[in-house]
C-alpha cells in the first residue's frame, strides 16, 4: 500500500526541509489538541467538587483560548507546507511528463492513444499530488495521531477502558488488506477506460467535418455515450469498493463508543474513575473518530496514487528509440548528404521500406522524389531528420555519420513541411513565425511571397493577425499548405523538404512557388517529393522509387527518353490537364 511513498522517495529528499517543518508541526498540533479535552475534565471535576471558582473558570477559558488560537496558526503553517508540496509535486511531474514527450520519437506516438496521454498528465498528475498532500496527512493522522490518542487515553485515563475501546479496530485493518488491491486494480482500469473516452473526444471534434459530411452525428454520438457509460461504470466499481470503508469505520466507531461508554460507567460507579475523566476520554474517543475514517481515506488515497504513479511513471521510463551519441564531441551536421547502400524498415515491421539506396546530394542541389503511393518517398526524406533509428545503415552528413550525429545537430541543417500540415490555434504571423520566434518583417514578407501566400491575404479579415483555429479550421488546404511552407522557408534552412507540400494548390500556384524557391535558394538544397511531375521537372535529379527500390533516376529529359513510369505519369498528368480523358 505504501509503494508510492518509496516511488516517491526522491522529491521528499528534494523537498525535506518542507516535508520536516509540516510534518513535525502537524504532530506537535495533535499533541496541542489534546489539551482542551483535559481542560474540560478539569473543569468538569472542579464542578462536582464545588470548587469551580469563577478566577479558575477565567483560567481555563483563557488557557483553552490560547491553545485554540496556537493551534490555528501552527495547522495553517503546516498546510501551507503540506499542500503547498503537493503543488509542487504536481507541477515537477507535469514538466518532466512534457519533457519526455518532446524528447520522444514518431515511434513513440505511433503506438500510444493522444487521449491517454492527456489523461496521465492530467487526472494521474493530480492523484499522485494528493497522495503527497492529503496522503501523508491521513497518514499522520492514521498512524502518529490515532498512536498519540491512544496513549493520552491509556496514560492520562486508564488503560484498561483505552484496550476496551480500541479492541474493535482490527477489523479496520482486515477490512483495509482486502479493499486496498481490489482499489488499485479497479482505478487503474477506470483511468485507462477515461484515456480511451479523451482520443475519441479528440479525434470527433478533429474529424467533426467528416462526421457531418456523411451524417454520422448519431452514429459518433451514440459510440460517445458507450464509451462515457464505460467509464462511469468502471468508476462506479471504483466508488463501490470505496463505499465499504465508511461503514465499517462507523460500525467501528459505534462499537468503540459502547464499549467505552458501558465500561467507564462501570468504572466511574466503582469510583475507579472520575466523572470528569469519562467526559475527557469520550472527547477523545470522538478526536479518534477522524483517524479512523482516516484510515479508509489513507487506503483510498495510495492505491489511487500508486496505480497513476505507475501509469506517469511507464511514461516517463521509455527510451528514445534513436540512441545519442556518448560523446559532445561530434562535427556539426554539414553537406553533402550521402546514402550508401542504405536500407531501412521501421521498427516492429517485416521487411525493408528502403533498399540498398544509393543517393549523393551535393550543397545547391534540388533533388526530386516520385513513385506510387507508399512507395517510400516519405520514408526517404524522414531519414534526413533522424525520426527513427537506422542500425548499421550508411547515412552520411559530410565525413560524419549520422549515427555519431546529434538530432539537434541534424535538424538545424533542415526545414521540413511535412504532408500532413499542422497549424496551432493563434494567428497566421504566430504560426509563420513558430520555428524562428522572431524575425524582421523582410524575411516575413520574403517567405510569404516565396510560398505564394501574399495573394491571399487581402482575403483574411485580419490579414496576418487573422486566427486560424484548431489545427487551421478556418482556412483552405492549400492555404494551409502555404503558410507551412512559408513556416520552413522563413528558417532559410540549408536543406529544404518538401514532402508533397504542393498536393493541395492549383498548378498555377505550383509552378509559381517553385520559381520562387528556384530564384531564392541559389546555392541552398531542396528536397521535393510529389504524385505531380511538374513540381519536380526542374530538379537536378529525380529518383523514381518502386517499393524502396530506385526504378529509375535522372534529370527529366533523361527520364523522358527512358519512356518508364515516370514518362508515362508525366504524358498522363500533361494530358488531363489539358482536359483529354483517358
Amino acid at each position: 500500500m505504501f509503494r508510492v511513498l518509496t516511488q516517491l522517495s526522491w522529491f521528499f529528499r528534494e523537498q525535506k526541509k518542507r516535508y520536516l517543518i509540516a510534518v513535525s508541526l502537524l504532530i506537535f498540533v495533535s499533541v496541542v489538541d489534546l489539551i482542551p479535552a483535559l481542560l474540560i475534565g478539569e473543569a468538569v471535576d472542579a464542578f462536582q467538587r464545588g470548587a469551580l471558582s469563577a478566577s479558575l473558570a477565567g483560567t481555563l477559558i483563557v488557557v483553552m483560548l490560547i491553545v485554540i488560537l496556537a493551534s490555528y496558526f501552527i495547522s495553517y503553517v503546516w498546510m501551507r507546507q503540506l499542500f503547498g508540496g503537493a503543488f509542487v509535486l504536481e507541477r515537477k511531474l507535469r514538466s518532466r511528463f512534457m519533457n519526455q514527450l518532446f524528447r520522444m520519437d514518431p515511434a513513440f506516438f505511433e503506438k500510444r492513444k493522444t487521449g491517454d496521454l492527456l489523461a496521465r498528465g492530467t487526472n494521474d498528475m493530480k492523484a499522485i499530488s494528493m497522495t503527497a498532500g492529503f496522503g501523508i496527512l491521513t497518514l499522520i493522522d492514521a498512524v502518529v495521531f490515532m498512536g498519540i490518542l491512544l496513549v493520552a487515553m491509556a496514560w492520562l485515563i486508564d488503560w484498561r477502558l483505552t484496550l476496551a475501546a480500541v479492541a474493535p479496530l482490527p477489523i479496520i485493518a482486515l477490512v483495509v488488506t482486502v479493499l486496498g488491491k481490489m482499489i488499485h486494480t479497479r482505478f487503474s482500469q477506470a483511468q485507462e477506460a477515461f484515456g480511451d473516452l479523451n482520443n475519441r473526444v479528440l479525434e470527433s471534434v478533429a474529424g467533426m467535418r467528416v462526421i457531418r459530411a456523411f451524417r454520422s452525428e448519431r452514429r459518433d454520438e451514440a459510440q460517445f455515450e458507450a464509451r462515457s457509460l464505460d467509464v462511469y461504470k468502471r468508476y462506479i466499481q471504483v466508488a463501490r469498493v470505496e463505499s465499504f470503508f465508511d461503514p465499517v469505520v462507523n460500525i467501528v466507531v459505534g462499537l468503540s463508543y459502547v464499549i467505552g461508554l458501558g465500561y467507564g460507567a462501570y468504572l466511574v460507579f466503582n469510583q475507579q474513575l472520575t466523572l470528569g475523566q469519562i467526559v475527557t476520554f469520550n472527547l477523545y474517543l470522538g478526536m479518534l473518530i477522524w483517524p479512523m475514517f482516516a484510515i479508509g481515506e489513507l487506503v483510498n488515497i495510495m492505491q489511487r496514487g500508486s496505480a497513476s504513479y505507475d501509469r506517469v511513471n511507464e511514461t516517463l521510463s521509455v527510451e528514445k528509440s534513436v540512441s545519442v551519441p556518448s560523446s559532445e564531441s561530434n562535427g556539426l551536421a554539414d553537406m553533402p548528404i550521402a546514402f550508401n547502400k542504405f536500407t531501412f524498415s521501421y521498427p516492429g515491421t517485416n521487411g525493408n521500406q528502403l533498399k540498398d539506396l544509393d543517393l549523393l546530394i551535393s550543397r545547391g542541389q534540388t533533388i526530386g522524389i516520385v513513385g506510387k503511393t507508399g512507395s517510400g518517398k516519405s520514408t526517404l526524406v524522414k531519414q534526413l531528420l533522424k525520426y527513427y533509428p537506422t542500425g548499421d545503415a550508411q547515412l552520411f552528413y559530410g565525413e560524419s555519420l549520422s549515427s555519431d550525429l546529434h538530432q539537434e545537430q541534424v535538424r538545424r541543417l533542415v526545414g521540413y513541411v511535412p504532408q500532413d500540415h499542422v497549424l496551432f490555434s493563434r494567428s497566421v504571423r504566430e504560426n509563420i513565425l513558430f520555428a524562428v520566434g522572431k524575425a524582421s518583417e523582410r524575411e516575413l514578407n520574403q517567405a510569404i511571397r516565396v510560398s505564394a501566400f501574399d495573394q491571399d491575404l487581402s482575403f483574411l479579415p485580419d490579414g496576418l493577425e487573422t486566427l486560424v483555429g484548431e489545427n487551421g479550421v478556418s482556412l483552405s488546404g492549400g492555404q494551409k499548405q502555404r503558410i507551412s511552407i512559408a513556416r520552413a522557408l522563413v528558417l532559410n534552412p540549408e536543406v529544404l523538404i518538401l514532402d508533397d507540400s504542393l498536393s493541395a494548390v492549383d498548378a498555377k500556384t505550383e509552378a509559381k512557388i517553385v520559381q520562387n524557391i528556384q530564384n531564392e535558394r541559389v546555392g541552398k538544397t531542396t528536397l521535393i517529393t510529389s504524385h505531380r511531375m511538374s513540381a519536380v521537372e526542374h530538379a537536378d535529379e529525380i529518383l523514381v522509387l518502386d517499393n524502396g527500390v530506385v526504378s529509375e533516376r535522372g534529370t527529366h529529359a533523361e527520364l523522358l527518353v527512358q519512356k518508364g513510369w515516370y514518362a508515362e505519369q508525366v504524358k498522363n498528368q500533361s494530358l488531363k490537364e489539358k482536359g483529354v480523358t483517358l
